[in-house]
């Protein structure tokens, strides 16, 4: 009985110490900056939600097999059909990507992170810090552009100087707010961590859509997120973060539940809903990648 009540206390205990840990190194997970408010209470004045974007015309190509008409899923705030539909609407027929429905995929991603449960939230939450700071840098862009003629257009980051990637980095630049030196709060060096957070996900997806090893086993979402972080994140965080990250993807819940989340049963039904997906990801991310490269912009610190 002693021995039982040791090894209870000692399991509480470092269960204790891993969410301690987590709290404190969330926040130098994807560094923090804020135009207004707190780091857990970003300001939202400025933000209103916009209206879902239309789908792209019919030029936007697929996989090679046919794509799988995806449903929405009742009952689960992540859509993979809302995801796919914000991804294509972000591609610019001019090698661009638009702000809104960029962010508006992040919304769905988030929505994703936030169903892994308690553990992945605490680095969620830093991912929608930035998204929320690149639309609030967009709307107080706008009242001071326009604050001689009145209240800018409630369209907000679908027309002005953060409509698209190329724009904002443009107008970042020309207004000096972009420092390749030290630490600032721009948008471009904000985007650039979602960026990197974008590739992370990417490859954990595409781990998901793989079929099993020579000996019939899977790879579990923990393995593959591990395996995805190394690659897309730990190159940039610090020793103590890497260590918190890898206590989270033990916790993730099993394929089944990821399967779920897109709203199929098997993995066979599985494998083409995530190719499609991960299709969309990598044209948003291989062009978002072109556009930092062309202005230095893939290491701002």
């Amino acid at each position: 009985m002693v021995f039982l009540r040791r090894t209870t206390l000692l399991r509480f205990l470092l269960l204790s110490a891993m969410l301690a840990l987590l709290l404190f190194v969330s926040s130098f997970w994807l560094p923090q900056g804020g135009v207004c408010g707190s780091a857990w209470q970003p300001c939202l004045s400025f933000y209103h939600q916009m209206p879902e974007p239309p789908l792209v015309p019919g030029e936007w190509v697929g996989p090679a097999e046919a794509p799988p008409l995806l449903q929405e899923c009742p009952g689960q705030s992540f859509q993979a059909r809302r995801l796919l539909q914000y991804l294509k609407s972000s591609l610019a027929k001019d090698d661009d990507v638009l702000l809104e429905p960029y962010l508006q995929s992040w919304d769905q991603l988030l929505n994703f992170m936030e169903s892994l449960g308690t553990m992945v939230s605490f680095f969620s939450q830093k991912v929608k810090e930035k998204v929320v700071l690149i639309r609030e840098r967009s709307l107080k862009h706008a009242v001071e552009a326009h604050g001689k003629r009145g209240r800018p257009d409630s369209s907000g980051l679908q027309t002005g100087a953060y409509r698209s990637l190329r724009s904002m980095v443009e107008a970042e630049l020309k207004e000096g707010a972009v420092d390749f030196s030290r630490r600032t709060e721009s948008g471009c060096r904000t985007l650039l961590r979602l960026h990197r957070s974008l590739l992370w996900l990417k490859l954990m997806l595409a781990g998901l859509a793989e079929g099993p090893d020579a000996e019939g086993r899977y790879k579990t979402p923990g393995e593959l997120s591990r395996d995805a972080y190394r690659v897309a994140l730990a190159p940039h965080h610090p020793w103590v973060l890497r260590q918190a990250a890898e206590l989270v993807f033990l916790a993730l819940p099993d394929r089944r539940y990821f399967l779920q989340l897109v709203c199929v049963q098997h993995q066979r039904e599985a494998t083409p809903v995530l190719r499609v997906i991960i299709h969309a990801l990598t044209l948003v991310h291989t062009r978002t990648q072109r556009i930092l490269a062309e202005h230095g912009m893939l290491e701002l610190p």
